[in-house]
């Protein structure tokens, strides 16, 4: 049952909302994913999305194909198309002693992709399944009370290179605390990334021990990555939903603001075909937007065809629009197969890119 369900109508009377309007589902198109010679990209699984220099970054978690793995997707948001060579991801020599080297080189599940605060040409990507991964007793010792998974869960920051690569500089494993009660959830862990100018990381949690998704953040300064210690998370005591039942995760994590305050993040709530809006003022419980996704088709269907199940893992906000990609479902994309058109791109695990403009409404704040 989702909290603040008193100061939720309160607030939608005072902004002259109705709890009808909060409940409309929202239509969303999405255009299939092509390489540059305008074939459709098999299996890519993008499980972060970004903005950068006017064009989408998008990465893949371990799940995808191999030509598709520890690489960062460059993407004409317009034409739904790869810009250019993909950028492959490597570790950079001073990094080949960590404890967690290993991992990093050997096909890491990336999830979620944000930008580095400090320097324009470095990102931010989360570890999130390390469950195939072990580290030796002397690391083990050192990083093994993540108050998480038994392998940490890492901060990695990708400093692009003149030949369009990648280099991990800097690695720096997450610790929450007890009370916080995270569990050991090697692969519901750490989906989303966002970051605030003022550089606010916030983490999206699947969920903890509760069943619940959580939102933690750090603060990323300049001295940041000069260390490979544990990084302590903060609860960001945001007023999210509380559900009695069911699994109900974040999946993807963007920061918004449209000109007021501290701004908002955009949570992707997976399971539920939902777009979360977080207040970071803390003033609005957060607004759970119903989403029906289509997706491009055409020969023996219509110009859109519904798709059941989307899972949304990517969100990037660009001026007034709302970018989403999906993570294809393996055990269930299949089921979306309506068209001979579309059929292998299903098969193919293919992904689409939604585009959803941002109502200023959805952000207003009660006088």
């Amino acid at each position: 049952m989702v909290r603040y369900i008193g100061l939720l109508v309160t607030l939608l009377w005072c902004s002259g909302w109705s709890e009808m309007a909060l409940a409309q589902s929202l239509e969303v198109k999405g255009r299939w994913l092509r390489s540059a010679d305008g074939t459709v990209m098999v299996d890519p699984q993008p499980s972060g999305l970004m903005l950068w220099q006017q064009q989408l970054l998008s990465v893949s978690d371990r799940s995808a194909h191999v030509s598709q793995r520890l690489k960062i997707h460059p993407i004409d948001a317009s034409r739904a198309t790869l810009n250019g060579p993909q950028w492959p991801i490597k570790l950079a020599n001073g990094l080949k002693d960590s404890c967690f080297a290993d991992y990093v080189t050997d096909n890491p599940d990336l999830e979620a992709l944000t930008a580095d605060p400090h320097n324009p040409k470095a990102f931010v990507t989360v570890t999130e399944d390390a469950s195939r991964s072990t580290l030796t007793p002397a690391c083990a010792k050192r990083y093994g009370q993540s108050g998480s998974t038994a392998f940490p869960t890492l901060l990695l920051r990708l400093e692009l290179q003149h030949d369009d690569s990648l280099l991990v500089t800097g690695m720096r494993p997450v610790r929450f605390a007890p009370e916080y009660r995270v569990g050991n959830f090697p692969n519901d862990g750490i989906e989303g990334l966002a970051v605030t100018p003022g550089g606010t990381l916030y983490l999206a949690l699947e969920k903890d021990l509760a069943i619940q998704p959580r939102i933690f953040q750090i603060t990323i300064d300049e001295r940041f990555w000069q260390s490979q210690a544990f990084i302590d998370v903060e609860d960001a005591e945001l007023l999210l939903p509380e559900f009695a039942s069911g699994n109900h995760p974040i999946n993807g994590l963007a920061y918004y603001n449209p000109g007021q305050g501290a701004g908002f993040l955009l949570a992707a709530a997976r399971n539920d075909d939902q777009l979360w809006i977080l207040d970071l003022d803390k003033a609005l419980p957060t607004r759970m937007l119903q989403l029906t996704f289509l997706a491009e088709a055409g020969g023996d269907c219509d110009d859109w065809q519904p798709v059941t199940y989307t899972a949304i893992e990517g969100l990037a906000v660009q001026d007034q629009t709302l970018w989403m990609m999906n993570d294809p479902w393996k055990e269930n994309y299949l089921k979306n197969v309506i068209c001979d058109i579309n059929r292998p791109h299903f098969q193919n695990m293919s992904a689409l890119l939604f585009k959803l403009p941002l109502n200023p409404l959805w952000f207003k704040k009660p006088m």
